[in-house]
Formats: structure tokens, C-alpha cells, sequence
């Protein structure tokens, strides 16, 4: 059969390995091992070999690591070196005794962080690669242990939430090196490395937080926010009196910061976001990618308004334009650092406005799915950090179940719920 992804999809273990064999590339097959794994071979005989030659055969790697494409086309890159003189097999055995951890950094950026994982994924992974081979880079890969890992992970103690990261990154690295025949089968110095305990980072904005943001923002959008001279360094002579020391924000700036904290978008899903993909009538944004993959942005009368008070540029299709032709806004860091400090969020992050929509909806009782669709998680468990903040539901069932009860013990009589009165402080009491 021509090997797909439908039909290696098809294919079921059976109680021996057993491989189907591609009928437009010769050698290029697929193994289906008992266990249910498939992995992708190529089988050649040497150069110059006939048919009294043995076939030599090379694992390119696992069907769920490498797409049907990517897979035809290293075998067929495979088979004409083979025609040149080449012995993959050969080659792949000294790379396996050889490589080191840089080199299945690098092996493992180009061939799966790259093609295979969204920009903002892909820049996080390489971040927490770049430690391990700052720390072992010229260490042979089939040298580094588990006390190695454990050892980089404690340095890291300091910043728990990354280097949990960290660790579950260098594992997927092995894990792929593995299956691409980089290292021995089992060998992932990283796996199972015990986890350091992560705080909450959720931040919710109260009612009085947002009003400051929003006095911030149309501060910084009219007269300007103030910005701070070092009056230490020789240059604070030149700088502009006290008083006249603002600046304006830019207006698609202060846009995007308003449309993350009423949609509860995530930063790229705005920055992103194409005039084409708006469709006011409806209040959407459709987006073609995120990172749960396509969905629609749902708008508020807010955040129409929003958009209907922003300007469109001319040969440019973003919502947020930047300053290049053609191109989106590439950050937000200074405007919010701006806003967040004159607003007195020191210490908030923009990813707190996306909790700050989550944590009103589920203050309004609106229900953990629905609010779940709307910030466009794939799992329910995800949307079940902000559960805690529904507190009507709860406050209603225990009302009812102790009037019940305060009804039983009264014989009968209903219990009123009575709000609670704040004791006062002697201090309070004689300043009356």
C-alpha cells in the first residue's frame, strides 16, 4: 500500500512484528511492533551489493514523532546516498557511539522544535536547551546521567516553575533521540526526575484594580504617563523638567491591552488577529491558529467598540499594527510596564488579564464550561483552576442545607439568613 497517515492508522499489531512496505518508494516501510508502537524503516542492501547481500535496516523514527512526508522523503534522502556509496546503517551506529548533547540539541531543534512546535513553544523549549548545554553541551549524550540532570535541576531551585519546565523539555529531547536512533532505546537521563512544588501564579485584578488600569490607560492615551530620569547620571541635565516628563502610548497599544482583559485572549491571539478575521456582525474573531488551534474570539459590546474606534493602515491586515509595513505590534512590554506602574500593578503580568476575565466569569456564576469555551481551553481540568472563585453555587447550597437543619432544630421554624455584623474595635467605638 502507499504508506499515509490513514492508512498506517489501519494497520493493528499482531502477536509478531511485521512491516508494510511502501509500493512507490522501494525500502521505505513501516514496523508495527506487538506492543502497537509503528515505526517508520528504510532497508537497502550496500552499494554494489547483490542480491545475495544481506538488506541492512535503519529506523528513521516513530510514526507519532515523524509525519508520513517528512518520513518518504528522509528514506528516499537515504536511498540516494546509498546509490552514492553511503552504508546508513553504518553511519548511524558511529553517530550513535559520538553524538553529544549539543549535537542532539541541535539534531533535535532542526528536525522537531522547528518544524514541528508553534513559535511561542518553540522559543521556550530552546530556552531551557540552551541550559542543558551550557551545563553539558560537549558531554557525549550516552554519558549524561540522572545525577547530572538532577544536579542542573537544583541549580535551578530558585526558579521552580522553569526548571520543571526545563526537565520535561530535555525529556522529550531523549525521548525523540531515542526513537530517532540518536541514542540507545531507554536511555532519557531526564525521565522521572522528581518535580519541585510551584506556587500559584494566578493574579486576579479586583474591581479597584481595574478601575486604576483603566485610569492609566486613558491617562496614557490623553496627557501621557509619567516616565522616570536616573538624576544621578550625567545625562539627567538634558532631560525634561519634572513636570513635563510624560508620554503618550501608542493607541493600538493601549487597544491591545483593552481587548486582552475583555476577552480574555491570550497575547499573540491579539497581536495576531487579522481585520479579515473580525466579523463584527457576529462578534467574533475567528482565529486561524492558537494554541489550541483554530477558534473563535468572542467580542463583548466592549471590545467591538474597541475595534471600531481603531484605525485600519493601509497594507497592513493586523488588528494591532506595528511599526514595520505590514507587520503586527511584536510586544507589549514597555506600554505595560508603563500602565502597570502608574496604575500601582507592580508585579502583575499581562497574562494576569486573561485570569482577571476567567476570575469574573466564574465570579458571575456563569459556569465553568462556558467559561472554559470562551478562553478556549482543550480540557476541562485547565478551566477548573478558577472553580474556587464560584462562590455563589456554594454560598446557596449551604443557605438552604442550614436553614434545613435550623428548621429541624426549631421545630419546624425556617431560619432567616441575616448578614453578619463587623464587630467594632474599641477604637471605633470611642471615636463616635
Amino acid at each position: 500500500m502507499k504508506l499515509t497517515k490513514r492508512s498506517v492508522d489501519a494497520l493493528f499489531p499482531r502477536q509478531k512484528q511485521y512491516i508494510e512496505y511502501d509500493t512507490e518508494l522501494k525500502g521505505f516501510g513501516v514496523a508495527i511492533y506487538p506492543s502497537g508502537i509503528k515505526s517508520w524503516v528504510c532497508e537497502y542492501r550496500p552499494h554494489g551489493g547483490g542480491r545475495g547481500t544481506a538488506k541492512k535496516r535503519v529506523t528513521l523514527g516513530k510514526v507519532t514523532q515523524l509525519p508520513p512526508e517528512q518520513a518518504r522523503k528522509t528514506a528516499a534522502d537515504m536511498l540516494a546516498a546509498v546509490r552514492l556509496g553511503g552504508d546508513p546503517a553504518l553511519e548511524k551506529a558511529e553517530r550513535r557511539a559520538s553524538v553529544t548533547v549539543g549535537e542532539l540539541i541541535d539534531f533535535f531543534d532542526a528536525q522537531y522544535v522547528g518544524p514541528m512546535l508553534k513559535p511561542g513553544t518553540a522559543v521556550s523549549h530552546r530556552i531551557a536547551l540552551e541550559e542543558l548545554r551550557r551545563a553539558h553541551g560537549a558531554l557525549k549524550a550516552t554519558a549524561l546521567t540522572r545525577s547530572h540532570v538532577t544536579t542542573l535541576h537544583f541549580r535551578m531551585a530558585d526558579r521552580p516553575y522553569a526548571a520543571n519546565r526545563a526537565v520535561a523539555v530535555w525529556s522529550k529531547a531523549f525521548a525523540w533521540a531515542a526513537g530517532a536512533g540518536l541514542i540507545p532505546e531507554g536511555q532519557n537521563p531526564a525521565k522521572n526526575i522528581k518535580k519541585y512544588r510551584e506556587q500559584g501564579r494566578e493574579r486576579f485584578l479586583t474591581s479597584d484594580e481595574l478601575a486604576r488600569l483603566g485610569d492609566a490607560l486613558r491617562e496614557g492615551e490623553t496627557i501621557g504617563l509619567p516616565y522616570f530620569v536616573d538624576e544621578t547620571k550625567p545625562t539627567a541635565k538634558h532631560a525634561a523638567k519634572a513636570d513635563h516628563r510624560r508620554v503618550k502610548l501608542d493607541r493600538y497599544a493601549t487597544a491591545a491591552l483593552r481587548l486582552l482583559v475583555l476577552t480574555g485572549a491570550r497575547l499573540r491571539e491579539i497581536l495576531h488577529a487579522k481585520w479579515e478575521q473580525v466579523d463584527i456582525e457576529r462578534g467574533l474573531i475567528f482565529l486561524a491558529d492558537s494554541k489550541t488551534g483554530k477558534k473563535p474570539l468572542y467580542l463583548s459590546a466592549a471590545a467591538q467598540k474597541v475595534l471600531a474606534d481603531l484605525p485600519r493602515i493601509e497594507g497592513n491586515p493586523h488588528v494591532i499594527a506595528g511599526a514595520n509595513d505590514g507587520a503586527p505590534r511584536s510586544d507589549l512590554k514597555k506600554p505595560w510596564a508603563a500602565v502597570s506602574r502608574a496604575a500601582g500593578l507592580e508585579g502583575v503580568r499581562i497574562h494576569d488579564l486573561r485570569h482577571s476575565f476567567a476570575s469574573f466569569g466564574a465570579g458571575a456564576s456563569l459556569g465553568l464550561p462556558i467559561i472554559g469555551k470562551l478562553l478556549g481551553h482543550s480540557q476541562p481540568a485547565t478551566t477548573a483552576r478558577y472553580a474556587h472563585l464560584d462562590a455563589d453555587p456554594m454560598r446557596r447550597a449551604v443557605d438552604t442545607i442550614g436553614s434545613a437543619i435550623s428548621g429541624a432544630m426549631d421545630r419546624g421554624k425556617s431560619a432567616d439568613i441575616v448578614p453578619l455584623k463587623v464587630a467594632k474595635s474599641s477604637e471605633t467605638r470611642k471615636a463616635q
